[in-house]
This record gives structure tokens, C-alpha cells and sequence, in this order.
């Protein structure tokens, strides 16, 4: 990794040079890198139904678009948010001026997954742009098509020694490697075990990190929710990239009323979304790779698969499958699905679902369906997650006008609009001071002084 040494001690050694600091230069490398994106579209898109069969409309929607909509709030607001921040002082140190300055951290390292290759990698990127930084992006292995395309786009943007791209050959080794040098902050998105790895590696630099993790995001459908479009929001929401998604509904618990209604209304939309026979849809995505594929076909094996079941390895294809009678402790309840397999269960008394919740990791999202604002609120505050949705899936997730991250085991750290350039900067506390005046009080001797102060503070 001798390479990767020489590249970030070159974007040290520019960083230092403090052109990236530079806010114009900031907004005119987030427009050039739009401009890339704009010409690369068809080529993205290809990628990514090479990578993992998504269609256009996916691609876009849930990659391109995305991205899209993040860079074009950072170039409209990024010479806003780099202006320093007034804030009041404390009477005891009169005649001062207080200020937060956002300030870059210098090089930062993002690691991207496989799922989404494309928006993982160029989002946050977007942001330590408008923050001041140079970058360095690890791409997934798994996505090989989207990793060549992001390096083209990279290379036709910037100079190497302001960002550049780590060609995505290894794993977790190659990981280890980078990890062995000093980066100024890490962003990483993946599986919590990786996750783990980087913090202990971060930890031996003291470099803060942000890790986007997943987790077993729980959906909940109460009696009193809207059945049909519950059904629908959930097949859209699981069956999105395959289920290969890290908010997607990874496990179902409905209210035992209305289960057999639901699960008729699943099958409904599934037929609707995607046809009889979801294989030959243009619309469905498929699973990664092998190794992948594998793990989720094994989940099949215990429960009761009431809907769907069917897989074909050589396609890499597993047909949107709800598994019935499943037991809490089966590996499908333990471990993140990331895949299309929904399994099932259900509850009488909305406290059963949320004791059940809190006994768990805490998830990265949460989905709750219910029209009473009452037990809204009550599944909201008696539970934690990195975030979610009230009677719908996933689309917390496309704002940027609120910050998405996650909380215990799905991750800590926030990104998304404002949050990113928030996450890629420190903020730091000045106070200036005038000479005009400078009252002896808070020197010593301190005789007789203190109950004064007391009033003070």
C-alpha cells in the first residue's frame, strides 16, 4: 500500500497549500463534479444494472437523483454555511464576541458498500467538498462496474492530490491497510462487524468517524392502519434494490386482526409491481454475488414460507418471499436480512412489539402503521432508532432537510444536507476579546471574591 502513502502525504501537502479551503473553489469543484455526473448518467446507469440489475427508473431515483439533489443544495449553500457563527457571550467576559468557525478536518477517507455504489460514494463526498476537504474514496469490490465509473468521473473532475479513488481490489484487507495510515476524519458505510474494525483502527489515531451502519429495522402494522396502502408502502419499501437496502423492513409484526388481510394485500402488490413471475421483470433487481445469495437462501429453511420461496443461483435471482411461524431465535430473526425475505409475526398489544424492539440492538430505522396519533407517539418515544417513518418506508431517508444516521449498533454520526457539511467540519469556539477594558476581577488574589462571582455565573 506504499501507493496509498504517497497519495495521501500528496493531499497533506495540498490541503496545507489551502486552496481546498477556498469557498469559491469549493462551489466550482461541486459544479464540475455535477456537470460529471450529468454526462455520465447513461453510464452510471449501466453500471448499475450490471452490478445489480437495476432498473433505470431505480437507478435514478434512488442513486443519480439523490445525488443530484445533495450537490445542488451544497452549491447553493455552502458559502453560507463556511461563514463564521455568532453566538452571545457570557456577561463575566464582557466586551467580547463570540463564533463558531466551521473548519475542514484536511483528508478524509470514505468506504463505500456494494448496495448502493454509486450514491454512498459521491454523497458524502459532496459534502467534504462544500466542508473544505481532499478526499480519498475506497469503493466497494463487489459493485466493479459502478467503482470503474466513479473513478472515471473522479479522475475527470480533480486532481489526484484533492480527490481521489482507491481501486476497489480486496476486502476487509485492503481495509486494514488504508486503515494503517493517519486519515483526519472516516466515513464509512457497511456492516456493523467492518464497522467495528474501523472505529478499533480509527481508535489508534484518535480519528473521529462516521459509520453508517444497518440492523434489523423493524415494521409495524396495527390494526388501525390502512391496510391497503400499508401493503403497498411495504412491498415498495422491501422489494426496493431486492432488499439490499440498509433501512429496508427487515423483519413484519401485524396485528393479529388484520394479518390475513395484509398478507393478501402483499401478494397483491407484489403480482401488481412486478407480475406473476417477478424473475422476468425488468423492474426487480437481483442479489449481488454469490456469497450473498447463499446466506439468504439458507434463512429459507426454518419457518413457514407462505408466500414466494422460489430462487434460481445462476440468475442470482430469490423471488420476494414472506416466511410465516418464525421463532425469535432463528438466524433470520437474529441477523440483517439484506435481502428479500420478509419473515412474520404477530402481536395483540402494541407494548409486546416495543418491548420486543428495545430487547434488541437498536435499529436503523423504524416503520410504524397506524392512524391513532396516540399510540404514533407512544411507539416513537418508547423506542430508538436511527430513523424511520409513520405509515410509510424509506423516503426519511431522501430528504436532506433532516439528518440521516444511526444510534447503537446501526451507527453513530448524521449526513444529508446541512448535516453533512456539518459532519465533514469541526466547529470551532472563538471568543475575541477587546483591549478596550480588562477588569482585574478574574485575576488573583481572589480575596472577598467569590460570593461576587457567584452572582455573576
Amino acid at each position: 500500500m506504499e501507493n496509498i502513502k504517497y497519495i495521501l502525504n500528496n493531499q497533506r501537502n495540498y490541503y496545507f497549500k489551502g486552496k481546498p479551503k477556498d469557498v469559491d473553489f469549493r462551489i466550482e469543484m461541486l459544479r464540475r463534479l455535477k456537470n460529471a455526473i450529468v454526462r455520465h448518467e447513461n453510464d452510471i446507469t449501466d453500471a448499475l444494472w450490471e452490478d445489480l440489475r437495476k432498473s433505470s427508473f431505480e437507478a435514478y431515483a434512488t442513486e443519480i437523483g439523490l445525488v443530484l439533489e445533495e450537490i445542488d443544495l451544497a452549491i447553493k449553500n455552502t458559502r453560507k454555511w463556511s461563514k463564521p457563527v455568532k453566538k452571545r457571550t457570557p456577561m463575566m467576559h464582557f466586551l467580547s464576541s463570540s463564533y463558531v468557525y466551521p473548519e475542514p478536518y484536511g483528508v478524509v477517507l470514505i468506504i463505500s458498500p456494494w448496495n448502493y455504489p454509486f450514491q454512498l460514494a459521491i454523497a458524502p463526498l459532496a459534502g467534504a467538498i462544500a466542508a473544505g476537504n481532499c478526499a480519498m474514496i475506497k469503493p466497494s469490490k463487489y459493485s466493479k462496474a459502478t467503482s470503474k465509473v466513479i473513478c472515471t468521473i473522479v479522475e475527470e473532475c480533480f486532481e489526484k492530490d484533492y480527490v481521489s479513488v482507491v481501486e476497489p481490489e480486496g476486502g476487509r484487507e485492503a481495509i486494514g491497510a488504508i486503515l494503517e495510515e493517519k486519515f483526519d476524519y472516516i466515513f464509512f458505510t457497511g456492516s456493523a462487524s467492518t464497522g467495528r474494525v474501523i472505529m478499533q483502527s480509527a481508535a489508534k489515531n484518535l480519528t473521529p468517524v462516521t459509520l453508517e451502519l444497518g440492523g434489523k429495522s423493524p415494521c409495524i402494522v396495527d390494526k388501525d392502519a390502512d391496510i391497503n396502502l400499508a401493503a403497498r408502502r411495504i412491498v415498495w419499501g422491501k422489494l426496493l434494490n431486492a432488499g439490499q437496502t440498509c433501512v429496508a423492513p427487515d423483519y413484519l409484526f401485524v396485528h393479529e386482526s388484520v394479518k390475513n388481510q395484509l398478507i393478501e394485500k402483499i401478494k397483491f402488490y407484489i403480482e401488481e409491481m412486478y407480475g406473476k413471475n417477478p424473475k422476468d421483470s425488468k423492474e426487480y433487481p437481483r442479489i449481488i454475488n454469490t456469497k450473498q445469495f447463499d446466506r439468504l437462501v439458507s434463512y429459507l429453511n426454518a419457518g413457514k414460507i407462505i408466500v414466494g420461496g422460489d430462487y434460481d443461483r445462476e440468475e442470482l435471482y430469490i423471488e420476494p418471499t414472506i416466511i410465516d411461524s418464525v421463532s425469535k431465535d432463528y438466524p433470520v430473526m437474529k441477523e440483517e436480512i439484506f435481502g428479500p425475505i420478509f419473515p412474520l409475526m404477530e402481536f395483540d398489544k402494541i407494548d409486546e412489539v416495543i418491548n420486543f424492539v428495545n430487547s434488541r440492538p437498536k435499529p436503523l430505522a423504524l416503520y410504524y402503521f397506524s392512524n391513532d396519533k396516540a399510540s404514533q407517539e407512544k411507539v416513537l418515544k418508547n423506542t430508538s432508532s436511527g430513523g424511520g417513518c409513520i405509515n410509510d418506508t424509506i423516503i426519511h431517508v431522501a430528504s436532506h432537510h433532516i439528518s440521516f444516521g444511526g444510534v447503537g449498533d446501526s451507527g453513530m454520526g448524521a449526513y444529508h444536507g446541512k448535516a453533512s457539511f456539518d459532519t465533514f467540519s469541526h466547529m470551532k469556539g472563538i471568543i475575541k476579546k477587546s483591549n478596550k477594558i480588562d477588569i482585574k476581577f478574574r485575576y488573583a488574589p481572589y480575596k472577598n471574591r467569590l460570593n461576587l462571582l457567584k452572582k455573576i455565573m
